[in-house]
């Protein structure tokens, strides 16, 4: 399945993709898309199977899963 996380910090995102690294999940890196949000900000795109609860943690604002370019709010961070 394909994702597009969302995140509070830039940190945030270069953190995700290691532990992205370690887990051996594809990870790009990109600005948000304005569909997703109009803060300028980084966002991270990956593909897998995996579940995908265990990448989460306090630095993820919103996961969104893409199916047939369609984003649907999968996770909301508080």
């Amino acid at each position: 399945m394909e994702y597009m996380i969302l995140f509070f910090t830039h940190s945030g995102a270069i953190k995700f993709k290691r532990k992205c690294n370690r887990k051996d999940i594809e990870c790009e890196l990109m600005p948000v898309p304005r569909s997703l949000s109009s803060n300028c900000s980084i966002s991270a795109r990956i593909c897998t199977r995996k579940d995908i609860g265990e990448l989460i943690d306090d630095e993820v604002e919103k996961v969104f899963l893409i199916k047939d370019n369609y984003n649907k709010l999968v996770y909301e961070g508080q």
